[in-house]
């Protein structure tokens, strides 16, 4: 028996969608994945902080750099699902390389 990951109701193994809730029933992660994931997140986070670091000496960008890079580190560690506009933006205004890895990451089943 496995639990919904929404509800917390029982469920058979073989279950797609839950009785309960009626939500798709996320299937579990292998560890090789969970540790891409990780990575992947701590390689996004760097980046994020070198382009905040690197448009430092320019105050107006910083207005929007901090508080981009802030929430897309806060959804990262609570394993919130980040929005396309939220990911351009930081490929635009905060680090291309963060952006490119945060649009090519994917956020199927969390």
């Amino acid at each position: 028996m496995k639990y919904c990951v929404h509800c917390g109701a029982e469920m058979f193994d073989e279950a797609v969608i839950c009785v309960k809730c009626g939500r798709a029933a996320a299937p579990e992660k292998s560890a090789a994945v969970q540790q891409e994931d990780d990575t992947m997140a701590l390689v996004i986070k760097i980046f994020l902080i070198i382009g905040c670091i690197s448009q430092g000496w320019m105050l107006i960008p910083l207005a929007w750099c901090i508080p981009i890079t802030v929430s897309i580190c806060n959804a990262l560690r609570d394993k919130r699902p980040i929005g396309t506009g939220m990911k351009i933006c930081a490929l635009l205004f905060v680090s291309l390389v963060s952006g490119i890895c945060l649009l090519c990451r994917n956020e199927d089943n969390r």
